[in-house]
């Protein structure tokens, strides 16, 4: 997401945090772009009014840089002219503020369920399988019905497979900064992951006095 509006950033990354979303935030333009071209993003979330360079501006590097990925617009400027301009750019949709959260919701599955013009990214690591894009997880090609949450925790797990990941890290990135150093969430929701989808303790490891790293055995 590229918004630099601190709340609202705030607030819309904990609202898809809880829809199962891994959100990243930049707070202007430049930083976005580097993101959005280097990170393995399913949707880009886009703010036109953006100190110095506009939203309007990445968007267009973006589609120069030969990137497909999907963008909705989210933005102040509602204006016909200003919605075609978005459009012609390269965004998929565009949603004018104010707006609904179940909208921007809506309008997300919509463009992410599209028929993909490139392959879709589907996270692997030994059997397992995640699928960002159809909320899928597989095992040994066994399907595995998670929780968003989990899903959220597996996701991110899996991007950063082979990094060994703090608990400040995972909660920070999975729930949001207002959970304390006291919480034992990411300790329940790892071992919910564990009989869920690793049952033989085979991929996701504990390193003590650290964290968790996702990897496969050596």
């Amino acid at each position: 997401m590229v918004e630099d509006d601190p709340r609202l950033s705030a607030l819309l990354r904990q609202g898809l945090r809880e829809q199962g979303f891994v959100v990243d935030v930049a707070h202007e333009a430049k930083l976005g772009l580097e993101l959005a071209t280097s990170g393995d993003y399913g949707v880009l979330v886009l703010d036109v009014m953006l100190p110095g360079r506009s939203g309007f501006d990445l968007l267009r590097d973006l589609r120069a840089a030969g990137s497909r990925l999907p963008v909705l617009v989210l933005s102040a400027r509602s204006a016909v002219e200003d919605r075609v301009r978005g459009l012609d750019l390269g965004a998929d949709d565009y949603l004018a503020k104010p707006f609904d959260f179940a909208e921007l919701l809506a309008r997300l599955r919509a463009i992410t369920r599209r028929p993909d013009v490139e392959p879709r990214t589907v996270l692997r690591v030994a059997d397992l399988e995640l699928d960002p894009a159809r909320h899928e997880v597989r095992r040994g090609g066994q399907r595995v019905e998670l929780t968003a949450r989990e899903f959220a925790l597996l996701e991110y797990l899996m991007r950063k497979a082979g990094m060994v990941l703090t608990r400040d890290m995972i909660l920070d990135q999975v729930w949001g900064i207002e959970y304390d150093g006291g919480s034992n969430l990411v300790e329940v929701y790892v071992n919910y992951l564990r009989r869920k989808v690793d049952p033989g303790h085979e991929l996701i490891h504990t390193v003590r006095g650290l964290g968790y790293t996702l990897r496969e055995a050596e």
